[in-house]
């Protein structure tokens, strides 16, 4: 068996290590895994027969703009793209709406729905640049 896998994570079978007494966290991305912990920098994630380990520069639960800076900039940049997309296109049909003579209700709806569309394509697109770029240049 293997013991690191492909992005440098430690894996550790349970038959080492069956039990993580850590506290349970909803902090990071499980990435399939059954439940995840954090002990300070260390973040580890369980699967059905493991674990993977692997350390965090910066805990997220003390600094965690420093987190998303450091160890998770995908996210940060995907969040960034999509609050700018969104609010973009929202704006736009709104304008367009408002001259087309359309209710305000409707305009409202009209732009909420479009940006919300466009920030969540506009956010996954930012992410998956970002994170395939990172994977490339490790």
């Amino acid at each position: 068996m293997q013991y690191i896998d492909g992005e440098g994570n430690i894996i550790v079978p349970k038959s080492v290590r069956p039990i993580i007494d850590n506290k349970e966290t909803i902090l990071g991305n499980k990435k399939g895994a059954k439940r995840q912990f954090r002990h300070g920098n260390l973040h580890i994630r369980e699967y059905d027969d493991y674990y993977i380990a692997h350390m965090d520069k910066i805990d997220p639960r003390k600094d965690p703009l420093g987190h998303l800076l450091a160890d998770a900039p995908e996210y940060l940049a995907g969040s960034i793209s999509a609050a700018f997309v969104g609010y973009k296109v929202g704006q736009e049909v709104y304008d367009r709406n408002k001259v087309k003579g359309k209710n305000q209700r409707t305009a409202l709806y009209n732009a909420i729905l479009a940006g919300c569309l466009a920030a969540s394509t506009a956010g996954s697109l930012s992410s998956y640049i970002v994170s395939n770029t990172i994977r490339k240049n490790r």
